[in-house]
């Protein structure tokens, strides 16, 4: 337990870097069978010594900083722009902050303007950026042919003109335009939505005018929270 008075703290520390001083001038290294060659350090450059010029008398900051670590810059520094969005995993619908640098993610950060997350995010959303950049990430579409072992790539404009027709061939066949007993339905039970927990309220919205104006009656959303 340190004493109270500023007088013995100096006295405390004093005794410290002579006590420090001492030990680093005995030749220990020879005795344990090894000398490797080091490169003499000035007295200004001892822990406590900079922990007393610095102001980190605890030692948590500058006084403990090696050369290499201050000549690190963290990637976020150096990003030509950042774009707000949000986390791609689950409903909570966390904002996110994408830093891109020659048109590349290179970093992504919980966003503090966020007033879901506030700037947190857990560990699946905090390694986005690896998703992102993954190597084996799909960045196509694939479509495999049914009772086929092969897929192959289609183009874009292609595959969505296939959902479209298997849009319209499904909700033709199984449309109902009454029940048995001449009720009118106007309905087809052959097509189904289910809603992604990252859709906002405008894409929902639209999702859910698209699907009953088709006459599909089984429309649900993932976000439940």
């Amino acid at each position: 337990m340190l004493p109270a008075g500023e007088h013995d703290v100096r006295a405390t520390v004093a005794i410290a870097v002579s006590a420090v001083s001492f030990i680093a001038s005995l030749p220990l290294r020879p005795w344990l069978g090894y000398a490797p060659a080091m490169a003499r350090r000035s007295f200004l450059q001892w822990p406590v010594v900079r922990q007393l010029s610095t102001g980190d008398l605890l030692g948590r900051g500058p006084a403990v900083t090696s050369p290499q670590t201050r000549a690190i810059t963290p990637r976020t520094a150096t990003a030509d722009r950042v774009v707000q969005s949000v986390c791609p995993y689950c409903a909570v619908g966390c904002g996110q902050r994408v830093y891109v640098k020659d048109e590349k993610v290179v970093q992504i950060e919980g966003d503090p303007d966020s007033p879901i997350s506030r700037g947190r995010l857990c560990p699946k959303g905090s390694a986005s950026e690896q998703l992102v950049n993954s190597p084996g990430r799909q960045t196509g579409v694939l479509y495999r042919a049914p009772r086929s072992t092969e897929w192959q790539h289609l183009d874009l404009a292609t595959a969505i003109e296939m959902v479209a027709d298997r849009f319209v061939d499904t909700r033709r066949r199984t449309w109902q335009q009454e029940d048995e007993k001449g009720r009118l339905l106007r309905r087809t039970m052959g097509i189904a939505s289910l809603g992604g927990a990252t859709l906002d309220n405008e894409e929902n919205y639209l999702i859910k005018k698209l699907f009953t104006a088709a006459g599909a009656v089984q429309i649900e959303n993932q976000a439940r929270i």
